[in-house]
């Protein structure tokens, strides 16, 4: 059974969704702003944290930064599950911290989806990872294959709620210049993550071909 902490300032919002995953057989853990959230974190590891933004007095990018620069919580999931929008510099400050931004209202089934994606997730790189490493692929390269798929899956959804918020396919729109730029720079860094994956993908495989002639 996985277990997640449920972060909001709301009681009500916090029961809502302790309520939604329960009934979906997830344990959860409650806390009620960001600094109740780190306190919990110091005897409590879940699987996966769900996060508002807009708390106070610690908002939830204060507190998602407080998370990922400690080293007994950092590799811990946490997903944004927010009313929100979300700016590109958001996406770009942040990015590299979440591993979702979810929109509520939400149904139960797309939080269940979200949240095993990205524990699927999770499992499927450690076991290319795995792989990588049976077939004497070198730890670095391992290592950044990892943390560039994750990254793309990330920053291609990312991408999409940038692409929605500011209507990016309406050519009527009159988008301001930075939000456009900024959008577009996403999209080219995404390209080379996408190509560099492949890169390694292909060194893998190549190993992998050598290993079975060898055999």
């Amino acid at each position: 059974m996985y277990s997640v902490l449920v972060v909001d300032d709301s009681p009500f919002i916090v029961d809502v969704f302790v309520t939604m995953l329960e009934r979906g057989g997830y344990k959860t853990h409650s806390s009620y702003g960001g600094n109740e959230a780190i306190d919990i974190l110091k005897t409590v590891t879940p699987d996966i944290i769900l996060l508002d933004i807009m708390m106070e007095p610690m908002d939830g990018w204060e507190t998602l930064v407080h998370i990922k620069n400690n080293p007994a919580t950092k590799e811990i999931p946490v997903m944004m599950l927010t009313a929100k929008q979300l700016t590109p510099g958001e996406a770009q400050e942040y990015g590299i911290y979440i591993e979702d931004y979810i929109l509520k209202p939400i149904t139960h089934r797309e939080l269940y989806e979200a949240i095993e994606h990205v524990l699927n997730r999770k499992t499927m790189i450690k076991t290319d990872m795995e792989r990588a490493t049976s077939v004497g692929v070198e730890s670095e390269l391992i290592h950044e294959y990892g943390r560039l798929v994750k990254s793309v899956d990330i920053n291609r959804r990312l991408l999409r709620i940038l692409e929605n918020t500011y209507h990016i396919a309406d050519s009527q729109i009159d988008l301001n210049d930075e939000i456009t730029m900024a959008i577009k720079s996403m999209g080219m860094n995404l390209q080379f993550q996408e190509m560099r994956i492949q890169q390694i993908r292909d060194e893998i495989s190549k190993k992998e071909s050598m290993g079975s002639v060898s055999q």
